[in-house]
């Protein structure tokens, strides 16, 4: 199939999904259509083990396949979807969660790839460096996810903000600790082999300070464009060649795309959107971006629920990936509960934030396109398998009650 065809039969099955999802079960849009393609995926390998010679699980798989999951989000899906939601964002939110945001990204992201990789190791017996690995594209939060869970909570604003925050960052931070573990796994995964400390050090200050310059000298200059004109069609255009042309630019730099990303929708969103828009762009540009983050989101979670058709399950793998929920969930803790214990002397904290922000660290498609990146080896389909059980249950079991779980934590006391 070309690229056409499964971009038509992606949007055909998307529209269908959500439109079954808000008939039958009215569930949040994203995770309804994810529980729909997942269920329809697992009737579909039922309708295999009965009927083989239909082959229809193998047209699938196929159609899987060819659609190729991770170059379509890595290399095209994930700039319009990170720029779409820093947009919406507040720098002024961001800017009062600073501190919290900059511990959890870095600190609680180094945290959170030991535990897990360390406890992956001894559930499964995988070598160390190969189970790092794991650690590392399992523990950043998603914000693709995040964004699209979180618009629906309706969470404390301060939470959503920490949350948000964090998501918008730690996801690039994680990706270059991916590509270092990787490359020394792995050798070599995407050219990227970094072996001595200094080394580790100077790439992670390029990938991710290159990709916040990057984002930050486009955003400006797009913005000073915006100053000169008035038609928010063009500026529309404007924007999505920013999101679109900075992306592939930073990657053909090898510097971070999606920090890239953030730091340019961040800047449009607020800068651009405050002193270099009239009333009638701003309005016309968040409606436009906002139809493409639905339109990507639906897509994007569609293609989590049709992965099933390349995953390994056996006894082995879904014991493996139910032990791994919990393991992610308790270096999710470790990540969310030490920087907040560091700062807490200095700054109020809501009730309830450590249980709320490990509840609400949400993996998703980012961590499955990564899984999927990895060269074959006999470790892959394991890793590959765990993946996909954690994000599963991390969007569809923890994005239906954080918003429950966030109000009952919330709720005073009662007095004696």
């Amino acid at each position: 199939m070309n690229a056409l065809q499964i971009g038509t039969l992606l949007i055909v099955f998307a529209g269908a999904f959500g439109a079954v999802n808000h008939i039958l079960f009215r569930l949040p849009s994203a995770i309804g259509i994810l529980v729909v393609a997942l269920a329809a995926s697992i009737c579909v390998l039922g309708l295999e083990a009965l009927r083989p010679d239909l082959g229809v699980a193998m047209e699938m798989r196929r159609f899987v396949t060819d659609a190729e999951f991770s170059r379509t989000l890595l290399e095209g899906m994930l700039g319009l979807l990170l720029f779409a939601g820093a947009l919406h964002v507040r720098v002024e939110d961001l800017r009062e969660q600073a501190w919290t945001i900059a511990l959890m990204a870095t600190l609680g992201v180094a945290l959170s790839v030991t535990v897990v990789g360390f406890g992956f190791h001894w559930v499964t017996g995988m070598p160390l460096l190969a189970a790092l690995v794991f650690g590392a594209l399992i523990s950043p939060t998603d914000p693709v996810a995040v964004l699209g869970v979180m618009t629906e909570a309706n969470l404390p604003k301060s939470l959503e903000a920490k949350i948000i925050g964090e998501s918008l960052f730690n996801d690039g931070v994680g990706y270059v600790v991916f590509l270092v573990l990787a490359g020394l796994a792995f050798q070599p995964v995407g050219g990227h082999v970094v072996a001595d400390p200094v080394g580790i050090l100077m790439f992670f200050v390029k990938e991710v300070g290159g990709g916040a310059l990057i984002g930050g000298v486009l955003g400006f200059l797009t913005y000073r464009v915006m100053r000169r004109i008035d038609d928010y069609p063009l500026e529309i255009l404007l924007s999505l060649g920013l999101a679109l042309g900075g992306y592939q630019l930073a990657v053909a730099l090898t510097v971070s795309g999606p920090i890239m990303a953030v730091v340019a929708g961040l800047f449009i969103g607020d800068v651009g959107a405050k002193h270099g828009m009239s009333e009638q762009t701003r309005t016309h540009l968040n409606g436009f971006w906002t139809v493409i983050d639905e339109i990507l989101n639906a897509v994007l979670f569609l293609l989590i629920g049709v992965e099933v058709f390349v995953v390994t399950l056996n006894v082995e793998t879904i014991s493996a990936g139910i032990a791994t929920i919990g393991l992610a969930l308790i270096g999710r803790l470790v990540a969310v509960a030490l920087p907040v214990m560091l700062i807490k002397p200095f700054r109020e904290y809501s009730r309830g934030v450590i249980p709320v922000m490990t509840w609400g660290g949400l993996k998703g498609g980012i961590s499955v396109a990564l899984a999927l990146s990895l060269p074959d080896s006999d470790w892959k389909p394991l890793i590959l398998t765990a993946t996909f059980i954690v994000v599963v249950f991390s969007i569809i079991v923890q994005g239906l009650t954080i918003a429950p779980l966030a109000r009952f934590l919330s709720r005073e006391p009662a007095s004696r």
